[in-house]
């Protein structure tokens, strides 16, 4: 029954299945069961006309149509009601479907309406209400939970609505009655004390009572979270167990002399505690996954030259990857820098890398003398071939493909240990369900010397004031950010534009007291490059720029990044951004520019870059904003599970649970054999394919 495709079940047919399919990806009636509710309205209160106030969202009142009248003509027709529940009046309006409705009401009929209550010249209204004639079995009932369900244009245009999909979800159900088979093993469900799978699938659609509801969500949350879990831990023993991983047992003279002649500042404590965690993976005998989270500013590199360097001490080579070529050049800059006269030999492939430097790399990379190479892109050619590679660190990972990630893992015949670097902080929840299957390490302390770079927010009206500190500070001998949304003016929208702020820049800062560079995305790489070089080189006092800058420039001396229109940039990208300045000792400010006029999201989304200077706090308020999709750049089902009914942002502590009792089962039962978890193996195939193995490719 549950596989049986949409067209036949009763209400549906092949017109509405096709739009069901193309809309909702819906062809089968267990697709149709599995598309939950995204909210839900209480209906069990009735209320009077008298009690109505705008803090309501919704109104349900009991009472009768009194009168009927269409007032206009043509687009500006409407159609009024006079509804009385016995004390008081109000007035139902309707502008569009005006025939059918008149044809379908009744005069001194007890009606129940609904909607959301509007007022005007003293009155109140609602504009197409619902309504539901009170016959006498509907009298005793005290009301109900009502489900909304996600719709499209297209789907309303043809008179597919929520209250259609109730009604295919009440015909599903009374399809599938009895035959819809346990997903979770009985001893489970008893030890937890959940629902029983096909009453939660009832309740989520048709609840019984608020409580009810609760377990339902429960039930399915716990379910979806816990076998997502469960896989990744599942695979996550499989690799450990199939994959053998070369073991950096030496720590010799190359990690040695950098330690000891080298370091230009003591590691903090965080930079040494993710050392260790790395050392003890690389002496295990199994390949290493680990994700390596910290700030912009974090030392990351630093951690990830020093396992290098005890790499090479055992004979291996490594590589680096960036995505894009400025930051493959800031690696290696920072990398040639900190080595120094160490005998080690780097280098550095990239798009723009000339053939002939190119067959030299290929010719060390074969004879084993060329050690470290960082690069783009251009490390996944197929050409690039390496004598014994063991260690790989890849930077900013969530910007390469999936498919790219695989074929640098594949060159050695046993897989290098893989080092992920990111410095977007990611919410604790999205990290256990995105690289659920990877150990993961964090930076969460700043270099010693560094101080917190001050935020602050100001209106448009306030320019004045921040051009007098702009040159109060570059008369320091500091430098300045100013980040724009757009390169030009856009019609649609009213954001402050790279070229108009060009200009005006020119006006308030002239030249020769004040030099300002531009860079844009748009710009070629040359001239882009030259641009950011006259900068770090402290050749001009001003850097404008748009989101290009977002990773890739490491300016010490740089002190203050402007950030105009504010409100078209999101959390984890402003955050960036702060990002580039307060990387020297001097303090750092961030100016947040916007209009007056800001949205609640936009106006919340200000108040934390100003409150938090702390990553790890503000990605977890950008997922409560804006959902946990911005990782990957996908929505939520673009994860690497769909989540049906699960929110990363709200139920981190359902799926911390159901992460312990994977744990728990796998402990016990590390290959799933006991006839008990039969049922546990049966699922995790059926979901198989909506799988992409995180753990074996980044």
């Amino acid at each position: 029954m549950l596989a049986q495709e949409i067209k036949f079940l009763p209400g549906v047919g092949p017109k509405r299945a096709a739009i069901l399919t193309q809309e909702l990806k819906i062809t089968t009636v267990a697709e149709l069961i599995y598309y939950f509710p995204y909210k839900y309205i209480d209906r069990t209160k009735f209320y009077k006309i008298r009690e109505i106030n705008e803090t309501l969202p919704f109104i349900q009142i009991k009472g009768v149509i009194t009168s009927l009248e269409t007032i206009g003509e043509g687009r500006s027709q409407r159609m009024v009601a006079n509804f009385y529940d016995g004390e008081n009046h109000m007035e139902l309006v309707w502008f569009r479907g005006i025939k059918f409705v008149k044809a379908t009401l009744k005069m001194n009929f007890p009606y129940i309406i609904f909607g959301k209550p509007t007022e005007f010249n003293n009155r109140w209204k609602l504009v197409h209400p619902e309504l539901e004639e009170v016959l006498a079995e509907t009298e005793k009932k005290e009301g109900y939970i009502q489900p909304f369900y996600n719709t499209s244009e297209k789907m309303k245009s043809n008179f597919l609505v929520s209250k259609s999909i109730q009604k295919f979800q009440y015909n599903a159900l009374q399809l599938c009655k009895g035959k819809i088979k346990e997903t979770l093993p009985d001893w489970l469900i008893d030890q937890l004390k959940l629902m029983p799978l096909e009453t939660a699938l009832i309740n989520i659609h048709f609840p019984l009572d608020p409580v009810t509801l609760r377990k339902a969500e429960m039930r399915l949350k716990f379910e979806e979270l816990f076998y997502i879990q469960l896989k990744l831990l599942h695979l996550k023993h499989e690799r450990q167990n199939k994959f053998k991983g070369h073991i950096f047992k030496e720590v010799g003279s190359h990690f040695n002399d950098f330690f000891h002649n080298h370091l230009p500042f003591e590691l903090t404590g965080a930079q040494k505690r993710v050392i260790k965690e790395i050392r003890k993976d690389t002496l295990a005998g199994k390949q290493m996954n680990r994700l390596l989270q910290g700030d912009v500013g974090s030392g990351k590199t630093m951690v990830a030259l020093m396992i290098s360097l005890i790499a090479m001490d055992n004979g291996f080579q490594a590589c680096m990857m960036a995505p894009t070529e400025i930051l493959a050049m800031q690696h290696h800059q920072s990398v040639m820098k900190l080595i120094g006269d160490l005998p080690v030999t780097v280098r550095l492939l990239t798009g723009s890398t000339k053939k002939s430097e190119r067959l030299v790399i290929h010719k060390e990379l074969l004879d084993g003398s060329l050690n470290l190479l960082i690069g783009t892109h251009a490390l996944l050619e197929d050409i690039v071939e390496f004598k014994n590679l063991g260690f790989v660190v890849i930077d900013e990972q969530h910007r390469f493909g999936v498919m790219q990630r695989a074929r640098l893992w594949r060159k050695n015949f046993i897989p290098p240990h893989i080092l992920v670097m990111t410095a977007t902080p990611i919410p604790r929840t999205l990290a256990m369900t995105v690289y659920g299957d990877l150990d993961v390490s964090v930076i969460d302390e700043l270099p010693p010397g560094r101080k917190p770079i001050r935020t602050f927010h100001y209106y448009d009206n306030r320019r004045g004031e921040l051009n007098q500190f702009i040159r109060k500070e570059i008369a320091q001998g500091r430098q300045v950010y100013i980040v724009f949304p757009l390169i030009k003016e856009s019609e649609k929208l009213d954001f402050k534009n790279l070229e108009e702020g060009f200009e005006q820049l020119r006006i308030a800062f002239p030249l020769p007291e004040y030099r300002i560079s531009m860079v844009h995305g748009k710009m070629k790489p040359a001239a882009k490059e030259e641009e950011m070089r006259r900068f770090k080189n402290h050749e001009t006092h001003i850097l404008v720029a748009t989101t290009v800058i977002e990773v890739g420039v490491d300016v010490p001396n740089a002190s203050v990044m402007v950030i105009e229109s504010t409100e078209r940039f999101g959390l984890s990208q402003l955050h960036q951004l702060r990002g580039r300045v307060g990387r020297g000792a001097d303090q750092s400010y961030c100016i947040l520019m916007s209009s007056v006029k800001l949205s609640h999201e936009s106006r919340q989304r200000i108040e934390t870059m100003v409150a938090t200077n702390d990553g790890f706090e503000i990605a977890e308020a950008d997922m409560r904003l804006r959902g946990p999709g911005d990782l990957e750049g996908t929505q939520q089902s673009g994860l690497a599970f769909d989540l049906r009914i699960s929110n990363l942002a709200k139920d981190g502590q359902i799926l911390q649970y159901a992460r312990d009792k994977a744990e728990e089962i796998l402990d016990s039962d590390p290959l799933l054999h006991n006839n008990e978890n039969t049922i546990l193996v049966r699922q995790m195939m059926a979901l198989r394919k909506n799988h992409l193995n995180w753990g074996a490719i980044s």
